[in-house]
């Protein structure tokens, strides 16, 4: 931009006539801009699934308001922008530089959401309808501001105006920092999903904790990832508008007491409170705008302690203080040490309980004077998105008996009818366990309240195998049982004591028949018989006095809790059992839920559970990412209407031979490269070719995803390059630029020797002069979702390569197929579906599959597994030393052995890595063929319809929380 401009807005001087003009009616001017004018009409509301009028039985003299929007060109956007530069101001007011110009960009953009936003929600309020609400402990929404722009239709007006003020909106734009609440797939799909919810016009919320300092903020240093915290809250958060007057106590500690009526109450502990900051979620082009609401925990003022501190005891002054406000810190905490394990253990509950008593005050709002609570289902779905939420489940219940009065029997019935459970992992270690003794006293009304439970389960299962068989008994208690190694309830007891005392009385029954059957047959015996048996009445005299176990010590050795085994409480046992529904996030994840993971519940219920795939929203992750692919698919289908309607995507298939298609297709895809080199440079300080193939694998740093099988194909490419000529380099590979990018956990030694091996290995080729632009390896710091917008619209291959089974389903592979970008991986999450989709010729699969696991397993247990040679010389050509002094033993070692803690290769790192190898062989052939390829890309898009998160969201409205579209009038 010109330099002239750049100072003449720092002093201000563009918008010094607005401050200046005599007009006195500024503030009015600026509502005639923005405001929604409202006029009383007749008040309805669309029901799109069914198209009839959805109506509350007083609807008919019911009253309301519509909204006549005034739709805002560049100019009133203009005068919006500088208003807010002028008394809305974060920054000293001599200044107008682009934090300044971000801050009065997204202020104009708010006030547009919140008339949407409060309109909706007055909407709701009246017509009284159903709502879903989503529990989640991450939503990783990325920047805001294109994102809102964009679904409500004014990136033109809005690009127009900052460029009268001399900036562009993308660099405008580049000024907003990446929310930081969340981490990985679990957080990008809840906001996927609260982006086709509002779309999609139904009524639902999302449920958060606002993280002061997010996961953290990763640097790759010389010794691989370190972290620090993130300051996305630093200067503040222009979505965000914090709900003073709603807040909820959460208690942690403390006891149970027995009131006179017999009701219980949870009294004493640790009280802190909950503070709601709400964000708008606006949908693609319709009035609908939903809510993000998030916790912040804290206490009042009257807790410092104002002795303490002017005696010098600063830090007891605040300790309260500290304490409750650490719980929104951040995202994750480590939980090795028994303070991690309880600030997680507090974070999910505060979740939980501040949310239900939200949801609740909202219920009992709407129903006015006559609260019926069998209606609460019926108005009120709850999801919980993976275990995190799981004590909304007790909480819940809590409320319901306790505070509302209800009975065990109602508030049971009423919670099943209203919650549901997403199933994320197949992992056990991910299927979350919690000390028994930890949770007892954190929240002692709450294992109460989940012993009540287990017991129902019990006796449930306890009907349907029987008493006869103890041994099948104990197995399905043992793996079915929501409080492991846990007493037996005393009802529970009861029964299996005297169905055991019933079969030793029917035992003895038939012992004393049977005597005196003997005795009659002996009457006719010979006399000198009688002296021959006297043997045998001796020994079965012996037997006779043998000690008969006691039933109830019996059934206690059995079903009792072993000394030696820790006792926990399983939160994915409870989801299922207190659900209505569980279901998976992918076709052969859901298939391992019910025959793996949760097969004896799904023996006990098959009708809970289903299969909702996932999906993106195509308009983050297409249209406003990859603007310029996005006119293309526009021009060649018609119309933008795939922006709603993913499956006129597929009307590309058709055009997918065209060379002025795919002329068009290749360069936008060489542009989108053009960024990602950028990118390159900004962060990392390597020069990378637009020419090579941009090869990308971003995601969580985890053993199961095998970015170790990337980089050791990588290493394995690399070393057969340093054996050939320059010529027969060229000739036998084609340059490639291998880009990785994803968080370890901080406490997950394993996945940050990975990385820093990933950083090794890239020092050592990018600075390889023989092999120049030949071979590149990149890892990315600090991803995150404004780092993928820029990745994956310009990705070529990406790699979704995790050991078959283990992945529940992923998303980024969506994003990355939906933008032309072709596939490397296994039979694994939804790679199955999209293969399918996009048709087998147009995806590079390898690998074993997930039926196959087991057995290679147990045969590298048993010792038949042998390496391939290949794999072998790269694990010996690493330890030369050729890419640095790190010891990378440890690494090596876990791909070794047949057995063993961190050994034996549990991923199948070498198993898979001759034919990933194989693979990438075929990936390189048809890379030279660019028409190939290109077709190949046009395809990848044109398969992609089915996932689209507005599909998702379809399912689990009409399936789990029955729900209906709701437009405002």
């Amino acid at each position: 931009m010109a330099t002239s401009v750049v100072s003449g807005l720092n002093s201000l001087s563009c918008i010094s006539s607005f401050r200046n003009n005599k007009n006195t009616n500024v503030l009015l001017g600026r509502r005639r801009v923005l405001v929604f004018n409202l006029r009383r009409r007749g008040f309805y509301v669309s029901n799109v699934a069914s198209d009839q009028k959805h109506k509350t039985k007083d609807s008919s003299s019911d009253e309301g308001f519509t909204m006549d929007v005034f739709q805002p060109d560049s100019t009133s956007v203009l005068s919006s922008i500088k208003y807010h530069a002028e008394f809305t101001p974060s920054f000293s007011p001599e200044k107008f530089e682009l934090p300044k110009a971000y801050y009065a960009t997204a202020e104009s953009v708010r006030d547009m959401l919140i008339m949407n936003w409060n309109t909706t929600y007055d909407f709701y309020e009246k017509m009284n309808v159903k709502q879903a609400y989503y529990l989640s402990m991450e939503f990783l929404q990325g920047r805001a501001l294109l994102n809102a722009i964009g679904n409500l239709g004014l990136t033109g007006p809005y690009a127009d105006a900052l460029t009268k003020l001399g900036y562009s909106l993308e660099d405008v734009a580049r000024q907003e920092p990446d929310a930081a609440l969340g981490n990985g797939g679990l957080g990008r799909l809840a906001s996927c999903f609260l982006d086709s919810m509002a779309t999609l016009n139904y009524p639902a919320w999302g449920y958060g904790l606002r993280y002061r300092y997010g996961l953290f903020k990763q640097l790759i240093t010389k010794d691989g990832q370190e972290e620090v915290a993130e300051n996305w809250l630093e200067m503040g958060n222009p979505w965000e508008i914090v709900r003073n007057d709603i807040s909820y106590p959460v208690k942690f500690y403390g006891k149970v007491i027995e009131g006179a009526d017999r009701r219980k109450e949870w009294v004493g502990g640790e009280d802190i409170t909950a503070v709601a900051y709400d964000a708008p979620i606006p949908g693609y082009k319709t009035k609908t705008t939903i809510n993000l609401r998030l916790w912040s925990t804290k206490l009042g003022a009257e807790t410092f302690d104002l002795r303490a501190f002017n005696d010098g005891n600063h830090a007891k002054a605040y300790e309260a203080q500290k304490k409750a406000e650490k719980i929104c810190y951040i995202l994750y905490p480590g939980d090795e040490s028994l303070e991690g394990k309880t600030l997680r253990l507090k974070q999910q509950y505060t979740l939980c309980s501040a949310s239900l008593q939200d949801i609740i005050a909202r219920f009992e709002k709407r129903s006015g004077n006559a609260v019926n609570w069998d209606q609460f289902p019926e108005k009120v779905a709850v999801q919980m998105n993976d275990t995190h939420p799981t004590l909304c489940i007790p909480e819940l219940l809590r409320i319901l008996m306790d505070v509302k009065g209800l009975s065990w029997k109602q508030a049971w019935e009423i919670t099943q009818r209203t919650v549901a459970y997403t199933n994320h992992t197949v992992l056990p270690e991910a299927l979350e366990k919690w000390s028994f003794t930890l949770l007892r006293e954190l929240l002692p009304r709450h294992v109460e309240i989940i012993a009540m439970i287990d017991e129902e389960l019990l006796h449930t299962i306890l009907a349907e195998y029987g008493t006869e068989d103890l041994d099948l008994l104990q197995e399905k208690l043992n793996q079915m049982r929501i409080l492991d190694n846990v007493e037996i309830p005393s009802s529970v007891l009861e029964l299996l004591i005297k169905s055991t005392e019933n079969t030793v009385d029917v035992d003895k029954a038939e012992e004393q028949e049977e005597e005196e059957q003997q005795d009659e047959e002996g009457k006719d015996e010979e006399t000198e018989a009688v002296k021959v048996e006297t043997t045998k009445e001796e020994e079965e005299t012996k037997v006779k006095k043998v000690k008969v176990e006691d039933p109830q010590a019996k059934i206690k050795r059995i079903f009792g809790p072993h000394p030696n085994r820790p006792q926990v409480v399983h939160m994915a046992n409870l989801c299922v059992v207190s659900g209505h529904a569980v279901n998976g996030v992918a076709e052969i994840h859901s298939e391992i839920v019910k025959k793996e993971v949760f097969n004896e519940f799904y023996e006990l219920w098959p009708e809970k559970f289903q299969n909702k795939t996932n999906g993106v929203t195509p308009r983050r992750w297409l249209s406003f990412c990859n603007p310029e692919l996005s006119e293309i698919i526009t021009k060649w289908t018609g119309s933008d209407a795939w922006l709603v309607n993913t499956e006129k995507l597929a009307e590309l298939r058709k055009f997918a031979d065209n060379e002025e298609l795919q002329s068009e297709w290749r360069k936008a895809k060489r542009n989108n490269k053009m960024k990602i080199v950028s990118l390159i440079k900004e962060t990392t300080g390597y020069v990378v070719s637009p020419d090579a193939m941009f090869d990308v694998q971003i995601k969580r740093i985890h053993e199961y995803k095998r970015q170790l099988l990337n980089i050791f194909g990588i290493v394995y490419r690399y070393k057969k390059m340093k054996e050939m000529s320059p010529e027969e380099r060229k000739e036998k590979f084609v340059p490639r630029v291998c880009i990785f990018g994803g968080k370890a956990f901080a406490t997950y030694v394993q996945a940050k020797r990975i990385v820093k091996f990933i950083t090794d290995v890239a020092a050592t080729v990018n600075h390889d002069s023989e092999i120049g632009d030949l071979l590149k390896v990149v890892f990315v710091p600090d991803y995150n979702v404004s780092v993928a917008e820029v990745l994956i619209p310009g990705s070529e291959l990406s790699q979704h390569i995790s050991t078959a089974g283990m992945e529940a389903s992923g998303t980024s592979n969506m994003k990355f197929s939906m933008n032309g970008c072709l596939l490397i991986g296994t039979l694994d999450g939804a790679n199955v579906e999209i293969r399918e989709e996009v048709g087998e010729d147009n995806f590079f699969l390898f690998g074993a599959q997930a039926h196959e696991i087991a057995g290679l397993r147990k045969e590298r247990a048993e010792g038949k597994f042998v390496p391939d040679p290949r794999f072998e010389e790269v694990k010996a050509f690493v330890r030369t030393g050729v890419f640095g002094p790190y010891n990378y033993e440890e690494l090596m070692g876990s791909l070794e052995g047949n057995e063993g803690y961190g050994r034996a290769d549990y991923f199948l790192v070498g198993k898979d890595f001759p034919d990933y190898i194989e693979c990438q062989d075929q990936v390189d052939e048809a890379y030279r063929d660019q028409k190939k390829w290109t077709k190949m890309s046009i395809l990848n898009t044109a398969g992609s319809s089915k996932f689209s998160s507005d599909r998702t969201i379809h399912q689990y409205a009409r399936d789990i929380w029955r729900i209906e579209p709701v437009e405002l009038p």
